[in-house]
């Protein structure tokens, strides 16, 4: 009867047709996530209805891709369509066991808080590990020029093998709490989802047409240990102009949505012709930060209607190209 009543799970096809109402492009990507995020539900559920998996490895993935290409999003928004907890945290602030900073068991606490310190709920959660690149070992004939960094290199990729692998941990139940004055709570991250993401920006040179291979991570300073542990690798393209006019307009969650809802609470109108989203979404690729780049974009051009607003209820505010050119002078 237990087993009857769990919902069924998303097939890829599903989970990528959601991923679809948030995420532009990235095709293949979202594909190679979705068939991840099944496969681990799958092997989830199984185990919690008492059947064994020992074949059946969890799936982390690492991103690869240029800044502003939509890894975070992917994470974010493939957590919220499997409902599951999810935190975002940056690998640079993390450093090995014994030194000044956080250590990687941290992480772990930041996701049972985002549970509701439900502890099921966070055992199955999502953790986004962004810049793992920057926690690349180094040497000295690295072509960037940098020297040793084990207290936030290798030291770090060293100290997260335990998590990615699967192992139960001790964390504070508050996240802001010192490890040895509070309380501990005992969690697994056997079943918690770990998505890995990077720019590589010294392998994603322009112009390159080949999928980075295992061994070039590996050269670029990622260890054969961290790597065994993230065995789905997805490299995403940078999006062009057509693709961040769709990011500009067409998601749920779009930027053109939010201040023309924005604006509608004071009772304004926002027409914005199409020349003018597209010198829009030039000058934001312009700045080679991606998708980052179009709210800072889109909020300088708004600056006087946003500044306005209160003062002119009911006004329709009207932008054409012309006015978006003005706005975005040198």
């Amino acid at each position: 009867m237990e087993q009857e009543l769990e919902e069924p799970l998303l097939t890829p096809r599903q989970i990528v047709q959601r991923l679809d109402s948030f995420v532009i492009g990235q095709e293949r990507a979202k594909r190679a996530v979705a068939v991840a995020a099944y496969n681990h539900q799958r092997r989830v559920a199984h185990k919690r209805r008492g059947g064994e998996t020992p074949r059946l490895r969890k799936a982390n993935l690492l991103l690869v891709g240029p800044t502003g290409c939509g890894k975070t999003q992917i994470a974010r928004c493939l957590a919220k369509v499997l409902g599951v907890p999810f935190v975002v945290v940056d690998a640079t602030e993390y450093t090995e066991a014994g030194y000044y900073g956080k250590d990687v068991e941290s992480m772990i606490s930041e996701l049972l808080a985002q549970a509701g310190h439900e502890l099921a709920r966070a055992e199955a959660g999502i953790v986004f590990i962004d810049e793992v690149d920057k926690i690349a070992r180094r040497s000295h004939a690295a072509r960037t020029g940098a020297g040793s960094r084990d207290i936030g290199g290798e030291g770090v990729q060293q100290a997260l093998l335990k998590l990615l692998e699967g192992r139960a941990v001790y964390v504070p139940l508050n996240p802001g709490q010192h490890w040895t004055k509070h309380e501990l709570v005992k969690v697994d991250t056997s079943e918690i989802l770990f998505v890995c993401a990077g720019t590589f920006s010294d392998l994603l040179v322009p112009g390159r047409r080949q999928r980075i291979q295992e061994r070039e991570l590996q050269t670029y300073g990622l260890l054969a240990e961290f790597l065994g542990r993230l065995p789905v690798v997805v490299q995403l393209e940078e999006l062009g102009v057509d693709d961040l006019m769709r990011v500009l307009t067409e998601p749920e969650d779009a930027l053109l949505r939010e201040y023309r809802e924005l604006l509608g609470l004071e009772g304004i109108e926002l027409r914005i012709s199409e020349g003018a989203l597209r010198a829009i979404v030039e000058r934001a690729r312009s700045k080679g930060l991606g998708a980052r780049a179009l709210r800072g974009t889109l909020e300088e051009v708004l600056e006087d209607a946003l500044f306005c607003a209160p003062e002119n209820p009911g006004v329709p505010c009207s932008i054409d190209e012309a006015y978006v050119a003005r706005r975005l002078l040198p």
